[in-house]
């Protein structure tokens, strides 16, 4: 179980197991570009190999007694047919692999994306968001540089590896002695740098990641560095994070500087050179055919010198993809049900002996057992840390009580469907959010079919409508990110005309008038008491108005229920609700 909610893609990838599979699953797909990038890379070794043998040929029609101009003729005619030909097909195999990458990229952005939608609030708690963000943008950017320029040069070095290797017999069986010893030592070399250089490329990965997570915490939580006069501090803070990063390069760096097939490269031209000079002087050989065999063994400087450059960014890629599949592979505790109970809600609630536990050992609720019937409007009192906010997570399935049950119309929460059972539970928050867009759309964002006529009725049944209209644009004004251009008492009542849109059968409040005026504070106290009718209310609240015409108090006390009743049991016959009043 990957996901909370599972995102139906359009193609499904395969061996999520394993990150070499899982891309080669996704490259697989854009088989007629595969084609077209290994003809390109056949065709631009060929085309290079040819080189070598026209200018061979040309040399021996120069050193002939008479000079034979007809041949050095064709051999320039071979040459300039041979590197157009060469041009077109290398054009095609860069497009090739450029259209592969791009479109990995694509992919992966979208299944991650997906798969992030999907996880549960548990997965997220535990996640560092910038180290989520670096792995959504920086790690995908890196798996399309693995296939181009990465895979496209390997492809294209290994091509140019296997040329002298098929032509150089040709022209004298003994001659693919020396590049045979070179492919096997470049192969076992080869090996060996993967091996140093796969923990490099993922400690990179992972102190970028880290460093980008400092960022983004410093960036979400500017108001607090500003206002304790810690900038210093959190600049000390993200150099230490960058100083690690650019650490885990410069050691990613000393490996590749240490990349010994340049040293084996030249070793074997030097030994090239002296075998097919010893032919040459056996008469095995002509002095063509040397200079068009030492011209095919420079053909090993190419994947010699690109493979510095290619392997590294594969290795990168490889480690940005196991990043990758760690967020889409780690499991989630919830499940959506989809098979689940789908009904409309009447707004019953009952919680039969509920314990529930975060992350520890100590619960959060304990044995915690109460009833609501539909329609009442039920205020949740006491003292911060008591568990007020849990008993929200559990009514909706953010979190799954440990022990007990939570039931809505006598319904397990957990047998309904998951999106059925969100979607008729509104929770407006303290802490809510807005986005980035206009006030319309943050309104009809959890009903984008809703027409700007319900728009609007739901903003006066929020006490909202006035002030929207005051705004330049109206309803088409845009908010800033989280709301940050409008007022405390705004942001409450665009978040309220948000939930009423969707007509929820159960409509929660978490201290949603801790931090606005007095003034405000009447308005929202209309728009709660018009929200609350016909519909199961729950409000966790401090304000003794909202208490007050609740029909029922639940207090909660270090996780357990202390008192049930009205304003008036509770204030004759409990001591913690009486000291909770007189506050």
């Amino acid at each position: 179980m990957n996901s909370e909610f599972s995102i139906q893609l359009k193609w499904a990838p395969e061996h999520r197991d394993n990150a070499g599979r899982w891309v080669l699953s996704h490259v697989l797909r854009h088989k007629i570009f595969i084609v077209t990038l290994f003809i390109g890379a056949i065709g631009n070794a060929a085309g290079a190999a040819f080189m070598s043998v026209y200018i061979g040929q040309a040399f021996n029609a120069v050193t002939a007694k008479p000079i034979q101009y007809d041949l050095i003729g064709l051999a320039a005619l071979g040459i300039v047919v041979s590197q157009v030909v060469r041009g077109i097909l290398q054009l095609g195999r860069n497009f090739s692999s450029e259209v592969i990458g791009q479109r990995l990229e694509r992919d992966t952005r979208h299944e991650l994306y997906a798969s992030l939608i999907g996880k549960s609030m548990t997965f997220h708690d535990q996640q560092s968001v910038g180290d989520v963000m670096a792995r959504a943008t920086n790690d995908v950017r890196e798996v399309n540089l693995m296939m181009n320029p990465g895979v496209n040069l390997v492809i294209g070095s290994f091509m140019f590896l296997v040329m002298p290797l098929v032509i150089a017999p040709t022209m004298q069986p003994t001659l693919i002695v020396v590049p045979l010893i070179f492919a096997i030592g470049y192969f076992l070399l080869l090996q060996r740098f993967l091996g140093q250089l796969r923990p490099a490329t993922e400690m990179v990965r992972r102190q970028f990641g880290g460093m980008n997570a400092v960022l983004a915490e410093a960036i979400e939580g500017i108001e607090t560095v500003k206002g304790a006069a810690q900038e210093t501090q959190a600049i000390e803070k993200f150099e230490t994070g960058a100083r690690a990063y650019r650490d885990a390069y410069v050691a990613q760096g000393r490996i590749e500087a240490r990349f010994l097939p340049f040293l084996w490269l030249a070793i074997i031209s030097a030994a090239g050179l002296a075998h097919s000079l010893i032919l040459y002087r056996l008469g095995l050989l002509n002095i063509g055919q040397v200079i068009t065999y030492n011209g095919l063994l420079q053909l090993f400087g190419f994947p010699t010198f690109q493979t510095s450059f290619a392997y590294p960014q594969i290795a990168s890629g490889l480690s940005s993809a196991r990043r990758i599949l760690e967020l889409i592979n780690a499991r989630s505790d919830l499940d959506e049900n989809q098979t689940g109970y789908a009904g409309e809600m009447k707004g019953e609630i009952e919680f039969e002996h509920v314990t529930f536990k975060y992350h520890s050992e100590t619960p959060v609720l304990d044995d915690v057992t109460f009833s609501i019937k539909p329609g009442q409007t039920i205020a949740l009192v006491g003292q911060t840390g008591s568990g007020k906010t849990s008993i929200i997570k559990l009514l909706n399935r953010i979190y799954e009580a440990t022990e007990g049950r939570v039931t809505i119309d006598g319904i397990d929460v957990r047998d309904w469907q998951m999106a059925a059972l969100r979607r008729q539970i509104s929770i407006i928050e303290q802490d809510l959010f807005l986005f980035s867009r206009t006030v319309a759309e943050n309104i009809k964002f959890g009903c984008p079919e809703a027409t700007q006529a319900q728009v609007e009725a739901a903003a006066r049944s929020a006490q909202a409508h006035d002030f929207i209209l005051k705004f330049s644009d109206g309803y088409n004004t845009i908010v800033g990110e989280r709301g940050v251009t409008l007022s405390g008492g705004q942001r409450q009542r665009i978040a309220l005309a948000r939930a009423l849109l969707t007509d929820p059968k159960i409509l929660i409040l978490d201290d949603a008038t801790s931090a606005i005026d007095s003034a405000t504070e009447d308005q929202i106290q209309q728009a709660i008491y018009n929200a609350a009718r016909g519909r199961t209310t729950l409000l966790i609240t401090h304000r003794l108005s909202q208490i007050r015409w609740a029909d029922l108090i639940i207090v909660m006390r270090g996780g357990k229920v202390a008192a049930i009743g009205t304003h008036d049991e509770l204030m004759a016959k409990s001591g913690a609700y009486r000291r909770i009043f007189a506050r």
